[in-house]
């Protein structure tokens, strides 16, 4: 099969990077914001149907550019009005999103890997290992085909980025999807409600940083080396001050912070003591704390703590003046919680 014959995912493309792909053709650049706006604003899936293109220029894009969807192999509610979508990818892997309810409006979490190499304990994703990156195509379209399920007046309004697999680890292919989440002729969400969630691969905390703006949560679970490393073995390399100056460099608009997450796991990591630490660590920084209870999965000896070990834990947090929120995950019965996705169907 010859090259020109293959034809190229239009949603693996940036607007910007469709500008220099049509000008190679001596197609107008204005012509990306046409085609953009056609598939993210009118969810038009064939360039047959984008009738403000010439019918030869319709014909040029069709014989070398795809529109891809997703395909949904099941969704499964949960009680508490929790959504989990299964997506069978071209290849035959499965990636996992979430679409949670909020107060008026739903937040989606994507996934941005097929598996995780990350081996967090408190995890099950990362038990299978890794098996490939998502094209940041695969990334935009959980978006594409849960909007396109949506029902009822509430809006889509947030995308988190925690769902399988680390971001940093696929970072070209995830800021090429950002671009598209956050674009005027993308799908048009507002950075502020855009948020990457990180293991703390630092090198590349550094970069999205200075690539693109978007809203910064870092998986922390620890406040002391051992304990982090034994639950996260990338602390060996990245360990909590490698992390914690990579924070204070991130770039911070006005009035935002980053958001640190940590697993609460019963006997591990929970005692007041470990609170003190935290609160000592992130003394010097802009920091908002949310606190997950361990959701549990099979083959896993951890425990949730108790709800009075938990709401300690907030409240020497909350008197050293932090932002702290308990997030009951939502969707455990249909493993949908934080740390439950899984690429097997």
């Amino acid at each position: 099969m010859s090259p020109e014959s293959i034809r190229q995912d239009v949603k693996n493309f940036t607007e910007d990077s469709l500008v220099q792909w049509l000008g190679k053709h001596d197609i107008a650049p204005y012509r990306a914001g046409q085609i953009f706006r056609s598939i993210y604003h009118r969810g038009i899936s064939s360039f047959s149907d984008m009738t403000d293109l010439s019918k030869d220029l319709r014909g040029f894009l069709s014989e070398r550019l795809v529109i891809t969807r997703l395909e949904t192999e099941r969704v499964q509610t949960s009680r508490d009005g929790s959504m989990k979508y299964l997506f069978r990818l071209r290849d035959r892997q499965y990636v996992e999103s979430v679409l949670i309810p909020e107060p008026g409006h739903w937040t989606l979490c994507i996934s941005t890997q097929v598996g995780c190499a990350m081996g967090c304990k408190f995890c099950l994703t990362g038990r299978g290992g890794l098996v490939r990156n998502l094209e940041p195509a695969e990334i935009v379209n959980q978006i594409c085909a849960v909007k396109e399920d949506l029902q009822g007046p509430d809006p889509l309004t947030n995308i988190v980025l925690m769902g399988m697999g680390e971001p940093l680890a696929n970072y070209e292919n995830v800021v090429r999807a950002i671009r598209t989440i956050a674009g005027n002729n993308g799908l048009q969400f507002s950075s502020r409600r855009v948020t990457l969630s990180t293991a703390g691969l630092v090198p590349r905390m550094d970069d999205l940083g200075r690539d693109i703006r978007v809203n910064l949560a870092v998986s922390l679970n620890a406040a002391d080396d051992a304990t982090r490393s034994r639950l996260m073995p990338i602390n060996r390399t990245y360990p909590i001050e490698m992390v914690l100056s990579a924070c204070r460099r991130f770039p911070l608009p006005p009035r935002r912070t980053i958001m640190f997450e940590y697993v609460l796991i019963a006997g591990v990591n929970d005692a007041p003591s470990d609170a003190e630490r935290l609160a000592r660590l992130l003394r010097p920084l802009r920091a908002k704390i949310n606190l997950i209870p361990f959701n549990p999965f099979e083959g896993t000896d951890f425990k949730t703590p108790e709800e009075d070990a938990i709401l300690a834990f907030q409240e020497v947090l909350q008197n050293r003046h932090y932002t702290v929120i308990i997030r009951h995950s939502k969707g455990s019965d249909i493993c949908a919680a934080c740390g439950q996705l899984s690429p097997r169907s």
